[in-house]
């Protein structure tokens, strides 16, 4: 075994020794340092006064749950020495003590068995130190779902201000409206989606149906299976001709006008923009500074896809 390997080995059996230090009292604790929750409302009542609405709350109250699941010591651990020392952030666990991987870790004792979480610990939010307790506020949370420390739609701009910008243009999608949320669309929590353009899973965008792109739960007419299918929408996705937040072009085109989106790719270069029947190939082509053909869609209407036509007409 190479030096390498050796140390690599010894960071690894370090690393587990923190980790299992900082929840050897939750491991297997003894019922005795375990003080129960009815305890905590003495010093921390306006905590208690409303933690019976919380759904953490279903475990503190069933009869088949361990101590170490149960109540306010099921996250922060045994309280006894908490309550003896008469409070103290070094005697129980703290969650405003923890690095971002171990409040995760906490988080993930219970809930890392939920498919919607399957990919938390490879998730662009996990990998730059967005953890749990970033967004969701256990005690205090001012949403109705998800235990959000805010609004969802208010979370996520507290990062991504570049979105809320996009979500206030002419044409959009109407998050701010509450008609729907940024969870509709993504995955906060690590995506399976497919890898497009770039080569990596995009923005934690979720999947639709089929593993397809997440616009298809909603814009099911555009999702096929075509005969005759739009190379645009089938391997590099919507994103190639709309912004998907916002945009001051109708239908969310990333172009003003419809031929410049066209152009793009139908630009005649090569052989590509071109019809081909198999023996020989015709050039196609038309004159753009002609208003009749500056629409394409007129003509092209099954542009997303088409069962009848190779060209995407009527």
């Amino acid at each position: 075994m190479g030096p390498p390997r050796i140390i690599s080995l010894l960071f690894c059996i370090a690393a587990a020794i923190t980790l299992s230090g900082l929840f050897a009292q939750q491991a297997s604790p003894a019922a005795s340092a375990f003080a129960g929750s009815a305890v905590c409302r003495t010093c921390h009542p306006n905590v208690a006064l409303q933690f019976f609405r919380n759904p953490h709350n279903k475990s503190s109250v069933a009869s088949n749950v361990k101590a170490e699941n149960a109540g306010c010591e099921g996250c922060h651990g045994p309280a006894k020495a908490h309550v003896d020392a008469k409070g103290g952030k070094e005697t129980i666990v703290a969650f405003s003590t923890l690095t971002p991987n171990q409040a995760l870790d906490a988080c993930l004792r219970c809930h890392a068995k939920d498919a919607n979480r399957a990919n938390i610990r490879r998730s662009n939010h996990s990998q730059a130190n967005v953890v749990c307790t970033s967004c969701h506020s256990i005690h205090q949370s001012d949403s109705s779902k998800g235990l959000l420390a805010k609004k969802q739609a208010d979370v996520c701009y507290g990062c991504h201000n570049d979105v809320r910008a996009q979500f206030s243009m002419p044409f959009k999608h109407r998050v701010n409206e509450g008609f729907m949320t940024c969870s509709d669309c993504h995955n906060p929590h690590g995506t399976n989606a497919p890898v497009w353009k770039t080569g990596r899973r995009p923005h934690l965008v979720d999947t639709g149906l089929q593993n397809e792109q997440a616009c298809m739960k909603c814009h099911t007419d555009k999702r096929g299976p075509f005969l005759f299918e739009h190379a645009a929408v089938r391997v590099d996705g919507c994103e190639t001709c709309h912004s998907p937040h916002g945009s001051t072009n109708a239908r969310l085109l990333k172009r003003p006008v419809v031929f410049t989106v066209c152009l793009e790719c139908h630009n005649g270069a090569g052989s590509f923009g071109r019809q081909s029947d198999g023996v020989a190939t015709q050039s196609v082509s038309h004159n753009m500074a002609d208003p009749r053909y500056r629409n394409c869609t007129t003509c092209h209407i099954r542009i997303h896809g088409s069962n009848s036509d190779r060209t995407f007409l009527r």
